[in-house]
């Protein structure tokens, strides 16, 4: 346990000198950035304190920015916390930093264009503190959260990556890599007796989803979740809204004081027909393990 108190203890000093040392010029008059490199590009938004707001590729939305993205923590008798979820109180920012093809930005423009990005937030949710890094490199977009609990915390549940993509996505899969046979193959309708239905609901290594209009599709592969804290993916069928994915970890638990942990993700796009798109998705999935 002292290990652990020291290492929350040197984390959270780093985290304070990091937020003293660098603290970018947004200026009041810059609400969103839009980041593009190679086929994809993101939205993070002001109002969502720093978060996604979209994903597109190919110049196509994936996503709505009708959402929170990000991480979220939900309380008992609270409710939710963190990026847009703002009707309890907001997330507190200890720090931003942009850097675009591995040169920090002082004064980052709406709209920047490279060959990589990486965005990092430092922030505060009542207990714990979090780290999350968002970067796209080599036509990939990966997300970490590192979590740090300073006092033992009860929760309902924490949302890790939410990705609300787009309400046309028609279809889902989802599977293991040494269990390839119980791949789960799901349509996404839109009838009102699946509206508001989860999917999944449970550990995989990875998820795709298909959109039949732009013959385009995502996958995301988990590459890092603690070995002390369980991690179940589920997708939220809300019909005409999004179909939104969330990482959900600390399910109806209580987290440790010096609890730290780290999640990471990495979300790629393909384009293919229909018929040939779950091969396509499994082909990506697994060459997104290196």
């Amino acid at each position: 346990m002292t290990k652990v108190l020291s290492f929350l203890l040197l984390l959270s000093l780093a985290i304070d000198a990091k937020a003293q040392e660098f603290r970018p010029n947004l200026g009041p008059d810059l609400p969103a950035i839009t980041v593009t490199c190679d086929d994809i590009s993101i939205l993070l938004r002001r109002k969502s304190q720093w978060t996604l707001g979209r994903i597109d590729f190919r110049g196509i939305p994936m996503t709505t920015d009708r959402s929170a993205y990000g991480t979220v923590f939900s309380y008992p008798n609270i409710g939710f916390i963190g990026t847009a979820h703002l009707e309890n109180e907001p997330e507190d920012l200890q720090s931003l930093s942009f850097s675009l093809d591995g040169n920090e930005l002082v004064n980052p423009k709406p709209e920047l264009q490279g060959e990589s990005f990486r965005f990092r937030r430092e922030s505060k949710v009542r207990d714990f503190r979090l780290i999350n890094v968002v970067e796209i490199k080599n036509n990939r977009l990966y997300e970490t959260t590192n979590v740090v609990a300073e006092a033992e915390t009860p929760l309902n549940l924490v949302y890790h990556f939410m990705h609300a993509w787009t309400p046309t996505m028609s279809t889902l899969l989802a599977g293991n890599d040494d269990r390839s046979d119980e791949d789960l193959l799901q349509p996404l309708l839109n009838e009102k007796d699946v509206d508001r239905t989860f999917y999944v609901n449970r550990s995989v290594d990875w998820l795709s989803v298909y959109e039949p209009n732009s013959k385009q599709f995502a996958v995301s592969r988990l590459l890092e979740a603690p070995q002390n804290s369980k991690s179940e993916s589920t997708v939220w069928n809300v019909v005409g809204t999004y179909r939104k994915y969330y990482l959900v970890a600390f399910r109806n638990e209580t987290v440790a004081r010096g609890f730290a942990g780290t999640w990471r993700m990495v979300t790629a796009f393909g384009q293919s027909d229909e018929e040939q798109w779950p091969k396509a998705a499994r082909d990506l999935a697994l060459q997104l393990r290196q």
